[in-house]
């Protein structure tokens, strides 16, 4: 028989708390004074989103699924990504890019307000489940193909970003910034889908 502690502490469960505890080393590699500290960092962050795809799928397949897990795994998610987008934020080599005959300055609007959506939606979204769940309407507002996409492409973004640094090339940045609006859209539209589906208990008297 397996032991109620066993249970907590499953291999997905593991793997969400390993995702959870690698995001001092995400930090602390991403500011060494390295030329591979920013491909460190974003090897990480990519081993990361890999551990949340495949924690989710032990989970299912071992039937190992918990309610520990139904907590921990989100705010490891909400935690990567918020402070991945903090790291890119303060960096300035997405302030001043270089292509062959100049240095391109960029409005650090154009980092900052994709990053901002991002974490706005992530809040609004969280708060909005918390409250769908006290009501007993949790499943309504389940994670949707969309959100996968988005989850996808925004993960994608993040790697490609934390790996740029001053010596990357013109092109990697702008993709990194192109997948980061595309993500940034598709997390308003994923917003707008699941508030349309909890309107009516939002507007019920």
């Amino acid at each position: 028989m397996m032991r109620p502690y066993d249970q907590l502490f499953n291999w997905p469960n593991l793997l969400t708390l390993i995702r959870i505890s690698v995001i001092p080393l995400l930090v602390v590699f991403f500011y060494l004074p390295f030329w591979w500290a920013h491909l460190a960092a974003a090897i990480i962050f990519a081993i990361a989103s890999i551990t949340d795809w495949l924690d989710g799928y032990l989970a299912r397949y071992l039937k190992q699924s918990t309610k520990l897990g139904a907590f921990l795994d989100p705010v490891a998610d909400k935690l990567m990504v918020s402070i991945a987008l903090v790291l890119i934020v303060a960096e300035q080599t997405f302030q001043f890019v270089s292509v062959p005959t100049a240095v391109i300055t960029i409005p650090a609007a154009a980092i900052t307000i994709p990053a901002a959506v991002i974490v706005a939606r992530e809040i609004i979204v969280s708060a909005l489940r918390e409250w769908m769940a006290e009501i007993g309407k949790r499943a309504s507002v389940a994670v949707s193909s969309l959100g996968k996409i988005k989850t996808t492409i925004q993960m994608l973004a993040l790697v490609i970003l934390l790996y740029c640094d001053n010596t990357s090339k013109a092109i990697l940045v702008f993709a990194g910034y192109f997948l980061l609006y595309v993500a940034a859209v598709l997390t308003i539209w994923s917003m707008l889908a699941y508030l349309k589906v909890a309107w009516t208990q939002l507007t019920a008297d």
